[in-house]
């Protein structure tokens, strides 16, 4: 027996460090690593569940070829390999380069995945996205508006006075974070939850606001405007440290308590209640989720909520300022998100970064010159997870050869011609960073890949052989085979930033410059070297104004509605991270299959009952999904969790319309009015 640090790489706030127990070469337990201190307490649900990821009988443990019948069958990896290289080839001679289209996703983090593309700019090139589906138009808001998205440590947030979970249900997705909210409470703090839905993160709030979906920027600006009128601002810091406060100001004058408490849906009583707290009450944490900026105002809402905190001075201080990205670790590229998601300001001729990731399908099928010939999917599952899925079905079965790297067959690999086994995180060593917390953290092997499962670098180094890559060509953007090539790979990029490997074997390592008080030193990197409430680069990038304004979101109840009067919610369930871990069976005990919530008006005025079967549609599409009662949804408003896909009826972005963010080419998800009656 032998137990393992590592961490988990998912696509998470929390990036847990984990110890792992090996007996005969198979995990046989997962506990808690206290050397993470944001994380001490250990792996959620999902973590513990790896235990029987790691030995589904779903995992794919071989390629397979998909056959005349759309079935899959076996075939050696000399075969799949041969007849990947013979489609590339083919589509590379007649076409081109960038007639191969490249879409990785954040299914897993870690250095080793930057060596995707490395691969793609020896074959010549390809085209591949920009954006993403996740958080880009609160990253570039942030950016804007303070330089850079920097956030205190996770333990911070035990000194705020005044906690506001704005659209964020820490108690199922960031469930580290609660215990030092907690802690928080216990000495007196306040919290109060802005969210349509009532979540479990509400049940110690002191206050609860559920606006109309969409209109958390016209509650921002309403909140600033009693600040400004009250005198409850802190004018010395404003003064000092603030761009635009003058403008701001006469802007927000409009927002009076009874405009926003119209626009909102909220009782002006709240509204009033919130801003004496926020005025009142120091030092004050901002948390905000991810739902809110998948509007197509999403990034002009964060930056109007941003304001709320050099309105009060809630910067620079312990247990003040904006909780939503901290980016510290990444330390190892030369551009931070948000902005190495933009298309580059200077294409090379080599990689065409030319299909929008929130409209994935549309832009794939409209490319010329060439167009898309051979697809190549890893670590991401877009037939389900992307808008707009009869698009992105059409643009997949549109290509001549697809291949797709994944542990099982997902909705995308269904689509495939070719599937190749992905490893799992305990099958080959990685650096991964986190953005919660500040932590590096190293996610170690530590047991053989089952089956014929091969890493991805493997995969690589076999099919640029097959390709004619030399051997230089092969170092240059993959690591030497084995598994010394890879610790050999990832020590030479971690040893200029003072980290070595035998640090990370130990434990979680702090990344150089991390911060217990983000923005301590009140310098903020924007081009004024204030907090900008004013940006001039929202004008010229975006063509957004330059002040954080407030209009609705394109299809929203707050923009007028129309024939589909409810506002479809499709958050993240506390049992998955999006499509990964709902077909396990441990998932499955407490999450048998996907539901609609609704509130009992809406339930009432359609004549419906708890367990029925209904339909949800609009003219882009349906679903029939069970009919769960939630007392706490907030009346026009209805919820199905993401994730699910066709083997559970299909997926909600069947629903959806691809439609990018007003910043940051984030994915307006949330943009999406349905109508429910009896199927």
């Amino acid at each position: 027996m032998t137990v393992h640090t590592t961490a988990c790489p998912r696509n998470c706030y929390s990036t847990c460090a984990m110890r792992v127990t090996v007996e005969q070469g198979r995990v046989t337990a997962i506990d808690p690593h206290e050397g993470n201190l944001a994380t001490s307490e250990g792996p959620c649900l999902k973590g513990l569940s790896y235990l029987e990821r790691q030995a589904s009988p779903e995992r794919i443990l071989h390629p397979m070829k998909r056959t005349a019948s759309g079935s899959f069958e076996r075939v050696g990896w000399d075969e799949a390999l041969d007849l990947i290289a013979r489609h590339l080839d083919t589509a590379r001679s007649s076409h081109g380069p960038q007639s191969v289209f490249y879409y990785a996703a954040s299914g897993t983090k870690g250095l080793l995945n930057g060596c995707g593309l490395a691969f793609w700019r020896q074959f010549g090139g390809c085209t591949t996205t920009y954006g993403d589906l996740c958080w880009p138009a609160g990253l570039e808001a942030t950016r804007l508006t303070f330089g850079d998205n920097r956030q205190s440590a996770p333990w911070d947030i035990a000194q705020s006075r005044l906690i506001v979970m704005w659209g964020k249900n820490a108690s199922e997705t960031n469930l580290h974070q609660m215990r030092f909210v907690h802690q928080a409470l216990e000495r007196g703090a306040k919290l109060v939850v802005i969210d349509p839905r009532r979540t479990p993160t509400a049940d110690r709030a002191h206050l609860l606001l559920q606006p109309r979906p969409g209109t958390d920027g016209a509650l921002a600006l309403g909140l600033a405007h009693l600040l400004i009128e009250d005198g409850q601002v802190d004018e010395a810091f404003i003064r000092e440290h603030v761009l635009g406060y003058e403008p701001f100001a006469a802007m927000v004058k409009a927002w009076t308590p009874i405009r926003t408490a119209q626009v909102c849906g909220i009782p002006e009583a709240q509204l009033l209640e919130l801003a004496d707290l926020m005025g009142q009450v120091a030092p004050m944490s901002i948390c905000a989720g991810f739902g809110m900026q998948r509007y197509t105002n999403g990034g002009q809402t964060m930056r109007a909520i941003q304001a709320l905190l050099p309105l009060t001075g809630n910067l620079g201080k312990p247990g003040a300022g904006w909780v939503y990205a901290n980016l510290a670790t990444q330390i190892f590229g030369h551009l931070k998100d948000p902005l190495d998601f933009y298309p580059p300001e200077q294409p090379d001729g080599v990689l065409r970064v030319s299909v929008s990731t929130a409209r994935l399908g549309t832009d794939m099928l409209a490319q010329q010159d060439p167009p898309l010939k051979v697809g190549w999917v890893e670590r991401g599952n877009p037939a389900a997870q992307n808008p707009e899925t009869p698009t992105v079905l059409a643009a997949l079965r549109a290509l001549d050869f697809l291949v797709v790297v994944d542990e099982r067959l997902t909705d995308t690999a269904r689509e495939a011609h070719l599937v190749l086994p992905s490893k799992s995180l305990f099958e080959q060593t990685d650096v991964i960073g986190a953005y919660w917390h500040a932590y590096l953290q190293l996610r170690q092997k530590v047991v053989e890949p089952p089956g014929e499962v091969r890493p991805e670098t493997e995969i690589y180094r076999a099919l640029g052989q097959r390709l004619g890559f030399t051997l230089d060509q092969l170092a240059e953007c993959l690591p030497e085979p084995g598994d010394a090539g890879v610790e050999a790979w990832l020590e030479a990029r971690i040893a200029p930033h003072g980290i070595s490997l035998e640090q990370l074997r130990q434990g979680a390592v702090l990344a150089p410059g991390a911060e217990e008080v983000a923005f301590s030193d009140l310098r903020f990197t924007t081009p004024s070297g204030k907090v900008e409430l004013l940006s001039e680069e929202a004008v010229t990038r975006w063509g957004a104004q330059a002040l954080p304004d407030f209009t609705p979101p394109v299809e929203s109840q707050a923009a007028g509605g129309g024939k589909h009067p409810l506002q479809l919610l499709t958050p993240n369930t506390k049992n998955s991270i999006h499509s990964q871990f709902l077909p396990l069976q441990v998932i499955r005990q407490l999450m048998p299959g996907p539901s609609l919530e609704m509130g009992p008006e809406d339930a009432h005025l359609r004549g419906l009952k708890e367990g029925q079967r209904v339909r949800v549609f609009n003219d882009r599409g349906s679903l029939e999904l069970p009919l769960r009662i939630h007392f706490g949804m907030r009346t026009g408003t209805v919820a199905a969790y993401n994730g699910f896909g066709a083997e559970d009826g299909g997926s909600v972005n069947q629903l959806s319309l691809g439609r990018e963010t007003d910043l940051g080419f984030g994915a307006g998800f949330h943009d999406n009015l349905v109508e429910v009656e009896r199927a």
